[in-house]
């Protein structure tokens, strides 16, 4: 984790001396020293971190590095901001002022350097200590590390097999008609899930499966660690496929490497056979063994099959992207019990009550998890007492860590994700460790907080063009679900992930290694005994990111614990409930002493002054502020000098808010809510220097000429309500090409084929107001997944267009967009269309469903059409239709519907149908 903490600290001093070389004067060669002194330390970090926990030593010393390189951020960008802050000055100042202010600056000149000096001293001499340590400055092979030994120790065998095996017996049946069917043609199946799922376990239960060892000539295993010999691999495999002979054996392991590559790939073509590659880590690792495998037609002529178990779901998608995913889910509540039962009573058929009483409590805390389940069984199983139980009930999670099961530490079987992280998903990992536990967790702000924090960074883009940080952290979070270390929870329209969550005991590893790198500090309003353990647990040093879990009684802890932490950099806030503080006024302390936050996310908590104190102007290095939902209703003039703003969220919940003319000032903004009205000042706004600008929701029409926007090139998201939107496209080549979602209220004098053909890529379209003309198919952009119309006052059927975007997902009709009386949906209409919402159409008498039409559907909602008489004859033969909401119908249509009504066979096949105020 030192490693990538000097990562992006090496990155931010770069960016410092290319953007903002002017802010440095007199400090440059300082600061190229820094960075020289932490490139040279970079190089041994990648070795000491995996080595840390064989040596307590070495671990303050990393401990002190963190530290060190915290500290050189913290004092070189609090100089850059000072002196962007006196360039501001410039001009304004009279002769005396103005030398004093010379004077000033060489003295915090010398300051500054003599600082800098004291901490490449400490950096060089921490480098120094490292070398001491045996740490080398190239990688080490972590099989000489205490992570080498445990994956030595998770080394599978197939004639080792587990005899208690609970709730598998669905996947087993997939998975064996995947390999036995020759219908489905599958040539790789992947198991695929997070550590201690269960998917060795599930892999040997397939392969000595009659079925499966029937189908094949010859079967093969082999375990595959990190940091594999492919020539290894081969050998072994290849004497599984073929039982050599003692003369055949020597042969082999005379012959070159390109030999018996081609050897056992020679064997898989003339007669079928499974390979099984148990725990497979890395696309890396599978391109040094690929050479042996045949792919294509080659393999599928005889029937040979891969079978691997991995933690990241990319791996068999680069070995070939038609294979079978399979993803084992977690056992259910009675599964999870029937297994604990047989490891923790393997000789008693009536356990005790109170201890089955104690035994469910805990197996909860499991989450499902096989291996948590086993090593929880196999440590009660010796401990005969209610007294022993109760007290692993109280310590449940260190007790988990440390019990051992099938000679595996569930701590350490978990603790291989997370250690062979690459080094710049480490610390957005260890970010996660901010939110409480069964919180879904939002995405797009969570990528926003970690661009914010520094954690994602340029030099880590990869390939040619430009790509937004966000994109890159967009890819980091994608890599993380792949990794099995945090799961989708919902996805949206457009496929992109929209919340997730962790397991219970992935989110504690994660919680406990956040603790160990003092990456963060947890107060808990609600749990006070756990925040006092944690701060006793917690290392030695500044305290830079403390996540607050707060009760609705904010004054005390709020902000009496925060305002000694004068490093902070992030504060993230959490509630269950409102949270209200007696008065905004006491976040001036606070804000007057962390001057260095980067992150401020106050959302939801609510004070009784609406009134943001001028002292939030000391934080000048902020670069994320929500003030969501917390009834602020006005801001400081001070809010200008926050100039790194990165996100700004100001959708308090009240539809005024005051605001001073600065927001076109942040020319770093990137993200930007403003409240439906900004205010009562007639003063005009100029947004147009918003240049890295990708998200503006509710354009300020009143204060700010909607030309402005036609500067705005980077937009990806506008939300706006003003009627001469349409007009800025009459200009010659207005085109917003980022433009993915757009909302505009529309009116007769807005053409929504000029605002179509010059939004070319959006994938959100959501129009409010009347249309004059609806868009040709191909005047629409194609790429469009949700599509919502509302008040468009249709009287031509929009569905002739709509059916033909071929990758719309998602429709919603809303009030008066249509006032005709019939919809025709033709056949092969909407190829991807999802979700078809019907709301508040009154002169809708008839919709016509063509077979074929819509054959994808999965949800369909009608609401308040009340001449429509009957659903459509053709959605019979929708049969991919989940749920159907009939709302504000009259109770003739829903008896029509119903079982023994004349229409109920159109929807007999719909497993969810739910009747709402169809009554009258």
């Amino acid at each position: 984790m030192a490693h990538a903490i000097v990562n992006f600290i090496l990155q931010s001093l770069g960016d410092l001396l290319i953007q903002e070389a002017v802010f440095l004067y007199g400090v440059e060669d300082k600061v190229l020293q820094l960075q020289t002194e932490l490139m040279r330390m970079r190089s041994y970090l990648q070795d000491a971190d995996r080595r840390q926990d064989e040596n307590e030593s070495l671990k303050n010393w990393i401990s002190e590095i963190r530290e060190a390189a915290y500290d050189s951020d913290d004092v070189i960008e609090a100089y850059a901001l000072r002196g962007a802050s006196r360039r501001n000055l410039t001009g304004v100042l009279n002769l005396i002022k103005r030398y004093a202010l010379i004077i000033n600056r060489f003295i915090e000149i010398h300051m500054v350097g003599s600082h800098v000096d004291n901490v490449i001293a400490r950096i060089s001499s921490l480098t120094r200590s490292l070398e001491t340590y045996g740490i080398k400055p190239e990688i080490a092979e972590a099989s000489n590390s205490m992570h080498g030994r445990q994956r030595a120790l998770r080394r599978s065998y197939s004639h080792v097999i587990e005899e208690d095996i609970i709730g598998v017996e669905d996947d087993v049946k997939i998975l064996e008609s995947c390999l036995v069917d020759p219908n489905k043609g599958y040539k790789v199946v992947a198991i695929c899930g997070m550590g201690g799922l269960g998917k060795t376990t599930l892999a040997k239960k397939v392969y000595h499966s009659l079925d499966v060892s029937n189908n094949f000539e010859s079967l093969a295993w082999a375990y595959i660690s990190q940091h594999c010999q492919a020539r290894d691999v081969w050998e072994g495999i290849l004497f599984n496929l073929i039982s050599p002979s003692k003369e055949l054996r020597e042969e082999i392991a005379n012959q070159r490497d390109e030999e018996v590559a081609r050897m056992l790939y020679q064997v898989q073509v003339e007669k079928s056979c499974l390979v099984v590659l148990d725990d497979i880590w890395t696309t890396d690792t599978w391109k040094k063994l690929s050479p042996a495998f045949p792919h294509g037609r080659s393999s599928s002529a005889v029937g040979s099959k891969i079978l691997l178990t991995t933690r990241n779901s990319d791996v068999p998608l680069q070995m070939d992207p038609s294979c079978y995913l399979h993803k084992p889910k977690c056992l259910n509540e009675d599964d999870s019990w029937e297994l604990f039962q047989k490891k923790a009573f393997p000789k008693i058929d009536h356990p005790d009550l109170e201890m089955k009483k104690l035994g469910k409590e805990m197996v909860e805390r499991c989450g499902g998890l096989p291996l948590a389940i086993i090593v929880l069984g196999g440590l009660l199983a010796s401990k005969p007492t209610v007294y022993e139980w109760d007290t692993v009930r109280q310590n449940i999670n260190p007790y988990l860590r440390r019990a051992k099961g099938q000679e595996q530490c569930l701590g350490e079987v978990l603790a291989l994700s997370y250690y062979e992280l690459p080094y710049q998903l480490k610390p957005c990992f260890l970010h996660l460790a901010h939110f409480p536990e069964n919180l879904e967790i939002p995405t797009k702000k969570l990528i926003r907080i970690w661009v914010a924090e520094g954690i994602i960074s340029l030099d880590q883009n990869e390939g040619e063009g430009e790509e937004a940080l966000e994109d890159v952290a967009q890819r980091y979070l994608t890599e993380l679900v792949e990794r099995c270390m945090i799961q989708v929870v919902e996805k949206g329209s457009t496929g992109r992930i929209r919340t997730c969550q962790m397991h219970s005991l992935m989110r504690d590893l994660c919680v406990d290694k956040a603790r160990q790198e003092n990456f963060l500090v947890v107060i808990n309003s609600w749990n006070v005994d756990e925040t006092r353990g944690a701060s006793r647990a917690r290392p030695i040093g500044k305290v830079r990111r403390i996540a607050l879990y707060l009760d609705q009684d904010v004054d005390r802890f709020f902000p009496s614990h925060l305002k000694s932490h004068h490093h902070l950099r992030s504060l993230l806030c959490y509630h269950e409930k409102t949270a209200r503080l007696s008065e905004w006024g006491l976040m001036k302390s606070f804000f007057n002493k962390c001057k260095l936050l980067r992150v401020l996310n106050l959302e939801g908590i609510q004070g009784q002054a609406g009134k943001l104190p001028k002292e939030i102007g000391f934080l000048t290095h902020l670069r994320f502020l929500s003030l969501r939902n917390t009834k602020i209703d006005e801001l400081p003039p001070s809010i200008g000098n926050l100039k790194c703003l990165m996100t700004l969220d100001l959708l308090t919940g009240n539809s005024t808010v005051q605001i001073p003319n600065v927001i076109g000032n942040m020319h770093r903004m990137r993200h930007l809510y403003l409240p439906e009205s900004c205010g009562d000042s007639i003063e005009r706004w100029q947004l147009d220097n918003l240049k890295n600008l990708q998200t503006l929701v509710n354009f300020p029409a009143e204060k700010c000429d909607v030309r402005d926007l036609m500067k705005l090139t980077n937009l990806r998201k506008l939300v706006i309500d003003d009627p001469n939107f349409g007009d800025i496209f009459r200009y010659p080549n207005v085109t917003f090409s980022h433009l993915e979602s757009l909302f505009f209220v529309s009116s007769e004098d807005i053409s929504i084929v000029h605002v179509a053909l010059g939004c070319p890529n959006l994938y959100k379209l959501h129009i409010e107001g009347p249309i004059r003309n609806f868009p040709e198919p191909h005047q629409l952009s194609s790429k469009i997944v949700k599509l919502k119309l509302k008040g468009s006052g249709l009287h031509v059927d929009p569905m002739p267009t709509l059916e033909n975007l071929p990758n719309l997902r998602l429709l919603e009709l809303q009030l008066d967009s249509f006032m005709g009386k019939q919809l025709l949906c033709s056949r092969k209409g909407f190829p991807q269309l999802k979700s078809l919402l019907i709301y508040d159409l009154p002169n809708l008498e008839e919709w016509k469903l063509d077979k074929g039409a819509m054959p994808s559907l999965s949800k369909l909602e009608i609401a308040n059409c009340t001449k429509l008489e009957r659903v459509p004859d053709g959605l019979r033969f929708v049969t991919t239709l989940q749920d159907l909401e009939i709302r504000s119908m009259f109770a003739a249509f829903r008896t029509k519907l119903e079982k023994g009504g004349e229409d109920h066979y159109k929807v007999q096949h719909v497993p969810t149908v739910v009747f709402c105020y169809c009554d009258y």
